[in-house]
């Protein structure tokens, strides 16, 4: 799934995506009431995908400005993803807390800190680490526009590790539909080459983003037994694990020197942005399951290679761009591809859900 992504809540969209507890703050698996009229159960998905599209394309924005902004000149990457995993942190705590009190969220589990634990989430939050790190130093290099295509080998590297570590096949159709992602890729990469806005590092560190979230998936199937299968857990110990781990690469990196050196540290506007954007990154794990739960699966991977073109052409206009007929080409190419992947899969888990003789262990395997 490479446009789910791929931020630091990575996690809760795959665990919300396919398996572990029950979130208590997203409705009823199917959509809710299913006996509501028509128009009802329209404006809601309506809403419900507004609401995503929204979520996500403001984060992007956000970081954007946080990461490369020339009226802000913060060159400390790491920090701006520290303080994210940190008030992730702090507000699964608070609603855990407010849970306790009898508020709303009154089916959230009750969040401690449990050392056993945190080492178990440990090789997770490593890779957790790799994603978010990777994704935001790809957004820092590249334009908001080519952001997409830079990470656009997610669902190329998700076939390579099922089949490596997994011993899964892939289909001739859904093979095809990846080289096609690939094409769009390189066709992508080179017309960047050409307009003389190609970033070697930004696409470096899109590949690394794209090989993390497929890690990040398959690490999060094997740690989510250790916290009974809970979301919001492993939410909370792979932050707080991240936020310990980013403190020595913080002090490798010289960016505690770069922020003691920054002008706005101490300017309410600048904390009031890191503050949104941190916002933004904890809310898209819980639209993205919302949009999960009201629609499909298949219906969110849809919205998202939609919302993935949106969010391309509101950075070209809005960055006032001027993008050659290739260059759209390439991207077509890595949204149809993505698309047509997701339309394959989906159908072969549709197939093999209702062959009677397909052994259960072949039924889970398919939806890689």
């Amino acid at each position: 799934m490479s446009r789910a992504q791929l931020t630091r809540t990575g996690i809760l969209r795959m665990a919300l995506g396919g398996g572990g507890g029950a979130d208590p703050l997203l409705p009823a698996e199917g959509g809710g009431d299913r006996r509501a009229p028509f128009l009802l159960r329209a404006l809601r998905i309506a809403v419900v995908v507004c609401l995503y599209w929204f979520t996500s394309i403001a984060m992007v924005f956000l970081n954007k400005y946080l990461l490369d902004s020339p009226s802000l000149r913060l060159d400390a990457p790491l920090f701006v993803t520290f303080f994210q995993c940190a008030l992730t942190a702090a507000l699964c705590l608070g609603l855990s807390l407010g849970a306790a009190c009898g508020s709303p969220c009154a089916g959230l589990p009750t969040l401690r800190l449990d050392p056993k634990v945190s080492r178990s989430v440990l090789p997770l939050s490593a890779v957790f680490i790799g994603m978010v790190t990777s994704n935001n130093l790809c957004l820092k290099h590249v334009g908001v526009a080519f952001y997409n295509v830079g990470r656009s080998l997610t669902t190329v590297f998700n076939v390579l590790l099922s089949y490596l570590l997994l011993k899964q096949t892939t289909s001739l159709y859904a093979l095809l539909a990846c080289g096609v992602i690939i094409g769009g890729f390189w066709l992508g990469v080179d017309q960047e080459g050409a307009e003389g806005t190609l970033s070697w590092t930004g696409i470096f560190f899109g590949i690394l983003a794209s090989l993390c979230v497929s890690l990040n998936a398959i690490y999060t199937k094997k740690v989510l037994p250790v916290v009974d299968g809970s979301i919001w857990r492993l939410t909370f110990y792979n932050n707080i694990n991240a936020c310990v781990l980013f403190f020595p690469l913080m002090v490798l990196l010289g960016e505690f020197r770069t922020l003691y050196h920054f002008d706005k540290l101490g300017s309410p506007g600048f904390w009031g942005m890191m503050t949104l954007g941190g916002v933004f990154g904890f809310a898209i794990g819980y639209v993205t399951g919302l949009q999960i739960k009201f629609t499909s699966p298949l219906t969110h991977n849809v919205s998202g290679t939609a919302k993935a073109c949106a969010q391309t052409v509101l950075a070209v206009i809005y960055f006032e761009e001027t993008k050659s007929f290739l260059w759209w080409t390439s991207n077509l190419m890595v949204l149809g591809g993505s698309f047509a992947y997701t339309w394959v899969k989906g159908l072969e888990m549709r197939k093999v859900q209702e062959d009677p003789n397909v052994k259960s262990g072949e039924r889970n395997d398919t939806g890689v």
